[in-house]
């Protein structure tokens, strides 16, 4: 289970929790610009925007679950297992594997107006990257500073919808889940009134019981519905570093803590990382399950023109900074 979202300042920032059990090994990774993306049914991509993200690198080949690329376009792919559906091949149509999504749109697209262009010629197949990495069941969440789309492959066909609060989780589809939110229409950051009677003087005995009801567990459309609370009604000064730490705390609000989401065997599921991207000026921050230390890589101070791909392992141990 992940959780996605998007935050603007000054700058656009864009980033997402990884939920799962165990990590695949996973690397802070930057494709240059002449990194040469060779797809199974689109020939080469030899030059492309540059790129930085999560990667699981494979026979040199990232497998991003997320990434912003040089221009500011963010994108992420989360879980949907059980109504993702990918197709056949079809002439005349960009025939794209699930695992070449990502590069495919952030190589070529600038905003999300122009990925809502190349989308309405795509064709997400069923081709899978090897006997090992099937089809990942995922959709997928696409921004900019200006907006969001989420893109869908059911059984129904492939869906483009606007995403008007810039948030992803999982299931149920992105539809559903925001209809959900019109049972939450009362949430407020503000003291409540009292709507439950005149004939009863009833008064508010904490702060924050505006948010009373605010679903608190672990489920996708439970962190869908309390991420966009959070997210909507966040408010933080404009830097880069007061609107990182603001990211960071959006994303705590949905956090998985081990021991609390047990799928048996004792494996537990947890954040296993979480990322925040400055899309604007290409820096990757990230957090991971053992190191609450927020980290960086500035794919600006790489050689964005390469060939070849350049990864940071994420630090895991936990950095304590002692002050005496």
């Amino acid at each position: 289970m992940c959780t996605a979202a998007t935050y603007c300042t000054k700058d656009f920032y864009f980033g997402r929790t990884l939920d799962y059990d165990f990590s695949y090994g996973d690397d802070i990774t930057i494709t240059p610009r002449n990194y040469c993306f060779s797809f199974r049914d689109m020939g080469l991509m030899k030059k492309h925007y540059a790129m930085i993200g999560m990667a699981h690198v494979v026979d040199d080949y990232p497998l991003y679950y997320d990434a912003v690329n040089e221009k500011g376009l963010g994108m992420a792919g989360l879980n949907f297992v059980g109504n993702a559906k990918y197709y056949e091949n079809a002439e005349g149509m960009d025939n794209i594997a699930q695992f070449e999504f990502i590069p495919w749109i952030l190589g070529q697209c600038a905003t999300v107006g122009e990925a809502g262009a190349l989308l309405k010629k795509t064709n997400l197949v069923n081709t899978p990257f090897s006997e090992k990495f099937p089809p990942a069941q995922l959709h997928w969440i696409i921004a900019d500073c200006k907006g969001a789309v989420t893109v869908e492959a059911t059984a129904g066909g492939m869906q483009v919808y606007e995403n008007p609060v810039g948030i992803l989780t999982n299931n149920p589809p992105f539809q559903e889940q925001m209809f959900q939110l019109n049972n939450y229409m009362y949430l407020s950051p503000r003291a409540p009134k009292n709507c439950f009677s005149d004939k009863l003087k009833l008064t508010t005995y904490s702060r924050g019981m505006g948010a009373m009801g605010l679903p608190g567990d672990l489920s996708s459309q439970s962190r869908f519905v309390r991420a966009a609370f959070v997210k909507m009604n966040s408010v933080s000064g404009d830097t880069d570093v007061e609107s990182v730490s603001q990211f960071f705390h959006i994303m705590g609000s949905v956090a998985q803590q081990r021991g609390c989401c047990d799928i048996g065997d004792g494996k537990y599921e947890i954040t296993t990382y979480t990322s925040c991207c400055n899309a604007t000026k290409g820096i990757y921050y990230y957090t991971t399950y053992g190191n609450h230390q927020i980290s960086g890589v500035d794919m600006r101070r790489e050689r964005l023109d390469g060939m070849r791909l350049i990864k940071y392992t994420p630090i895991q141990e936990e950095q304590i900074r002692m002050q005496n």
